[in-house]
This record gives C-alpha cells, structure tokens and sequence, in this order.
C-alpha cells in the first residue's frame, strides 16, 4: 500500500529497518540484554527500532485489521521501549508511551479549525433524497457518489505538522471546538506519526467512537465499581473525551474512523483518493464504503447496511452520500451550515414499548406549552429513556394517549424520544389538558394545533428562559449568566423582567449562595458591556421566532437601525434572504404585540440601546473587503469579526485569493497563515487591525465590549 521512498527521505526510525528482514519481529531473549549491560548509544538504537515497530503494528492493528504478532508480544516491545525511555531518558513527545496520558488539565481551551467543519443535510425520507440528487444534476451534471457508514460517535479534527500530530479539537460550533489533543493522544487507531511520505501540514476528519462490545464492558466494570454506567456508546464517548484526565481517557477504550482531508498541500480530486490517502498515511479508514454512479445504488446500499446494522462493532444511524469529485464539491458549495455535495440518509429510528406513568406540561420561553410523557424506564437502542414528548393537544387526541397506558417509543432522528403509537389501553380516564398555566395559574390558550401560557414574563419558566436565550452566547453572551443563576436570581425576586437585568446591582447579589463581591461585579460589568448591543445581536437576544443568527444579521444589514425594524411590513421582510412569507408573517406579528413593545420599551427605558449595523460613507466603511481571523485576541474574535461585518465587511473561515487581510492573534493557525503568504494576503497583527480601524474612524475595542 506504501509507496517506496529512498533511503535520503527515510527517518532515523525508517533506516533502522533499512535492509533488514522481517524487522517488526523481536527475540527478547537474545536482544533484550540487561539495562545495566547496555550503552546509551546501543539504548537510543533499540529505543527507535521499538518505537518504530510498535507504529507498525499499531498500523497493521488499527488499520489493516491484521496484527502481525499476539497481545503478549506487542506488550512485551512496549514495555521494553517504556524501560528504556525511563532508564535512559529517551521519550519523545510522539513516542508510543505518551499514549499512556499525561498529568491532568487545568480546562479545556477553545481553538480555532483550519476551516469550518460543517454539517450535512440529513433525512429519512427517501423523497429528500432524490430531491438532493436532483439539485446535484442540476448543478453540475451526471456524478458518481462514495456511500458511506454515518458514524455515531463525536467528530474531530485532527493536524498534522511534519508528519507528527500537532493538535485535535471536537467540532464544536464548526469553527472552533475544545482542544482535545491531550486526549486524542491515548487512542491507539490515531497515530502520533504518519506514515510516509505525507503532507507536511494535514489536516483530517475523523469520528471517535466507543466500540460496542467494549462500552458493554466498560458499562458493567462501572456498575461493579458503583458507578452509574453510560446511557449509549456516543454518551460515553463523548464524556471520555472531555475527560480532563488524560491517563483516565488512556484507561477508555475509544477507536476512531477518518474519512476526510480538511486542508493539505495537495488534496485528492476524489473522495475515493481521499480514502486511500488517509489510509496510506496511517489514518484508519471505513472499510464499508462504496462508490455509486446512481443513486438508487445508493439507496441500495443504505438498505444492505441496515440489515448488517446489528452486526457493526460500531453505532451507526444511516448513511452518508458523496459527491465523489472534489471539483463538483467546489461548484456545489455550502450553506453557512452545511455543505451542498453530501446528504446523510438516516435509518428509521428504534422503538420500544412501555408504560405511559404520567404526563406533565413544559411551558418554554415562547410560552408554548408542551406536554411530555413521563415513561417507565425503557432502552431504546442504547438510550435509555424515561420522556417522550408528545408535542402538543393535538398529538395526544391523535394518538389517544393517558396516563397508563402501554406506548411505543421511538427515538427521532435516533436521538429525540416520541410517542408513536398507542399499543394497550390501561388508563382509567381521559387525560384533559389543562385551562391554566401549572407554572404561574395564567389561561392556556390555543393557537392551532399549539397551546400557549398568556403569563407572558410574569410566569416564572418562560421568565427564566427568555432572561437564559438573552444572556445566552449566540444572543449577548453575558458570562455567568446561565440557567441555574437566573433561576437563583428569579427566585429571590431579584429579576422578574428582562430590564431588571439592568437594575441589578452588585450588593444585591454578592449574599446569596454561591457568589461574593467579585463574582456579583463581574455579572454587573458583564451586563453593563451589552447596554449598547450590536444590532444582529439585539434581535436574537429578544428571541424572535425564526430569527437566528444569520437571519438576524441579514435584517440588520437590510434596515440597518432598530427603528425601522420595529415598523418592518410583511412585503419588506421578504425581500430578505432566507424570510419567507410565514416567516415574515411570525416577525411582524411579534414587534407589533403590545405586550414585547413593551419589554422593547423597558429594555430602552433602562438605557440599553442597539447600535446601527452600518454606518454611510466609503470613508469608514469595508466594502467589498474581505478579513480572515486567526489566534486569539484581546476581545472576543466574534467582536472583531462583528465590527468588521458593521461596517459592510465580510469574514469567512478560511483564507482564498478574494481575502484582502488575515488578523492574526496569539497562538495562531499555522495553514492560514501558509494560506495567506500563498495567495498574497496582507497579514496584519491586531495592533496593525486597530490602526486600520481606526484610519476609517472606527472604535477598537467598540464601545460595547
């Protein structure tokens, strides 16, 4: 599989095996002599021959699923090379013993991806899918797909630099994750060397995983121990690797697949060369993959994994199908979410069946009142599960169901329990949703198929919600405010609307339990900071329905200050990117309901006032301009990025040759900033983007930070 390399480009490691026969098998009686007999030149010899070998048979193990030697032996090597770093001093940062994990974190630190690692459209319906293919063909012509197994594990991005691992991170919000390198380190299918010859800077996609057969035994050694065992092997996984143990994840049997090249020198034309270049570095691979030219043969081989779903040493929800050239990927595109060249066709969810011991009503910060059951305990492929909501008064006249009556359960998607069916009637009496809000007493009113409490913010869950999404980070992001303080400061009367935010004051809240003086200041000044929010910000803080983040940045780019917003018509909203006319509907309906003009005015009455999103004049504005941030910087990156994007700016992830400035912070990305010298972008420290802002009249640090 390796191609053959002279003996100038080997590594010392490599050349240790140079013209030797059969070089990964070892006689410990004959080469293993006594470390009191041995010198260190012979130490460090035999040291890089170990380390060398084990990462061969960690490759044949891993990758190849065919092990050259037994058990005993490889731990014979590995304890040899363990002696001899320690007798002799000679570990290496990327030497197999480091596997073992090191002394525990302080936190896990956020870093930034090379480039947005983002999701895919997904369904399971099989109209979905031709519609996907549909809008392939349209775009691009006849195609062939790679159908692969859709893990159900947690998504990683892992670099390489000189071939040794540099760094790894989860997905988080698809630019930036929580750097898991420690962790990553102490799973044996991710090698700390690629095989060569390799880029010199890669950057990879994997899932990591909890093998099926391993979870079970791990479950029960922590049921024996007096542990609570983990609900499914993506649970497990997960927590593993946010684990600030290193040597504890080490004790975790966690395996990863890898299935894409993010960034690198020179990335494959197909998803097929992909595959085959990230096993030829080393990098374990599906071997369950096929290419299709069809894409009834892609349905065809979603229907043949589901059959030997319960065979899998893995969790798996479905499939994902790719375009399989690199270049049409390119045409196809993305969404600021997703990409447009793959879609993930999930298997129906899993059901079970169980008592139906209770229902209760959830009032959410919209008001709505959503009715959920209560379950006697039941696994529903590897979860268990103990509510399922029944999503509104008409769902449950649907399906007929009361309290104990026999349900089947099912999870949506395989994540989100539901009720699906009625299979046994025990209850003695109808179930009645109720007239009045079990919260605060207020009347429920209907609206359609959905019920919704009329407390408005004088009930006390949908008060806490709203004052949670306000100060939540994709709205204000108020550090320290989250559910469980507001829930805190709720109870003690302290907020009882969202303006109270504003009227806080430190001595009020530095008695309570859980806080002191400095903590009560840092809340204070937190919210001080967003009195005069950005725009986009506003609108999602208020929670509007249907505003999100993008969709929020686009009215405030449309309109540009608060006022005209407030006085939007239906007609104007879609014109709108994304606004449809329900959508636009939905907005204007909220700004003109007495009851949020009124917390609008409140909010303004206690001086928070949203600032305009652009500001007139080619003099201060970057129009047509393009930034790329790197590295951290002394405010929030999203303040740099928003104040850029205020001033008719544009900033993306990733660096091309249409970005015109890379910012680059502390502890930057190495292959932006390789990316910007390639394509002739201006790099500029965050003291040269303070004078570039301030050249244009512009704040930096803006005044809201």
């Amino acid at each position: 599989m390796t191609e053959e390399v002279s003996s100038a480009e080997m590594s010392a490691d490599e050349l240790a095996y140079a013209d030797v026969s059969n070089p990964y098998v070892f006689d410990p009686e004959t080469e293993f002599e006594s470390l009191e007999t041995l010198s260190k030149t012979a130490s460090e010899a035999q040291a890089a021959k170990l380390r060398a070998a084990i990462r061969e048979h960690d490759y044949w193990y891993y990758v190849e699923a065919s092990p050259l030697i037994s058990d005993s032996q490889y731990d014979t090597l590995f304890e040899r090379l363990q002696q001899l770093e320690c007798t002799f001093d000679l570990d290496t940062e990327t030497s197999p013993t480091q596997r073992v994990g090191g002394d525990p974190l302080d936190g896990l630190q956020t870093i930034e991806h090379t480039v947005s690692m983002l999701s895919i459209e997904q369904s399971t319906d099989r109209e979905d899918l031709h519609a996907f293919d549909e809008r392939v063909h349209e775009a691009v012509g006849a195609v062939d797909y790679v159908c692969e197994p859709k893990f159900d594990g947690l998504s990683i991005e892992v670099v390489y630099e000189d071939g040794s691992l540099a760094r790894a991170a989860t997905r988080g919000d698809g630019d930036r994750g929580d750097d898991v390198t420690a962790q990553v380190q102490t799973i044996g299918s991710v090698p700390l060397e690629l095989r060569k010859p390799c880029p010199d800077a890669v950057a990879v996609r994997g899932e990591v995983y909890m093998p099926k057969d391993e979870f079970q035994a791990h479950n029960r050694q922590r049921i024996e121990s007096g542990e609570d065992p983990f609900a499914n092997p993506r649970n497990a996984a997960a927590g593993t690797l946010r684990r600030l143990e290193p040597s504890v994840v080490a004790e975790r049997p966690l395996a990863c697949f890898f299935y894409d090249i993010l960034t690198a020198s020179d990335v494959p034309d197909t998803q097929g060369e992909t595959l085959r270049k990230l096993s030829e570095w080393g990098l374990r691979t599906n071997g369950r993959t096929k290419r299709v030219s069809d894409i009834e043969d892609a349905v065809e081989y979603r229907e043949t994994l589901k059959q030997e779903r319960g065979t899998l040493n893995y969790e798996i929800d479905g499939t994902v199908i790719k375009v399989n050239s690199r270049s049409a990927r390119e045409t196809l595109g993305s969404t600021s979410r997703a990409v447009r060249w793959a879609f993930a066709y999930k298997f129906p969810p899993r059901t079970e069946t169980t008592r139906v011991a209770d229902i209760v009503i959830q009032v959410g910060r919209t008001g709505r009142a959503t009715p959920v059951a209560l379950l006697e305990p039941v696994d529903v492929g590897g979860v268990t599960v103990s509510r399922a909501s029944l999503h509104n008064p008409d769902e449950i006249e649907r399906l007929g169901v009361d309290v104990g009556d026999v349900a089947r359960i099912r999870r949506a998607g395989d994540v989100i329990p539901e009720v699906a069916e009625v299979t046994q009637k025990h209850a003695e009496e109808t179930f009645r949703f109720p007239e009045e809000c079990p919260v605060c007493g207020s009347s429920i009113e209907r609206e359609g198929p959905l019920a919704f409490c009329t407390g408005g913010l004088s009930c006390p869950a949908q008060l806490v919600q709203a004052l949670t999404h306000y100060g939540s980070r994709q709205a204000l992001d108020i550090e320290g405010l989250g559910e469980e303080r507001v829930e805190q400061l709720v109870e003690e009367g302290l907020l009882t609307e969202l303006a109270d935010l504003y009227r806080l004051d430190s001595s009020d809240i530095a008695p309570l339990e859980g806080w002191g003086a400095k903590s009560a200041t840092k809340l204070i000044s937190e919210i001080d900071s967003t009195r005069e929010p950005g725009l986009d910000s506003f609108l999602v803080a208020l929670g509007i329905p249907e505003v999100g983040k993008a969709t929020a940045k686009n009215i405030a780019q449309s309109f540009g200050e608060f006022d005209q917003i407030l006085e939007a018509k239906v007609d104007r909203l879609q014109q709108i990117p994304d606004i449809g006319p329900t959508v636009a509907k939905r907005i204007v309906e909220y700004l003109h309901n007495e009851r949020n003009r009124a917390v609008i005015s409140e909010l303004r009455a206690v001086g928070v006032e949203p600032q305009p999103f652009t500001v007139e004049g080619t003099s201060v504005e970057f129009a047509n301009q393009t930034f790329v941030f790197t590295g951290s910087l002394s405010v929030p990156r999203q303040v740099a990025a928003d104040l850029v994007e205020r001033y008719s700016g544009s900033v993306t992830g990733s660096v091309s040759g249409n970005t015109d400035y890379l910012v680059v912070g502390e502890n930057p990305g190495r292959a932006k900033r390789n990316d910007a010298a390639a394509n002739d972008v201006t790099e500029l420290t965050e003291a040269e983007f303070e004078a570039l802002l301030a050249d244009r009249g512009i704040q930096y640090p803006p005044a809201e930070t």
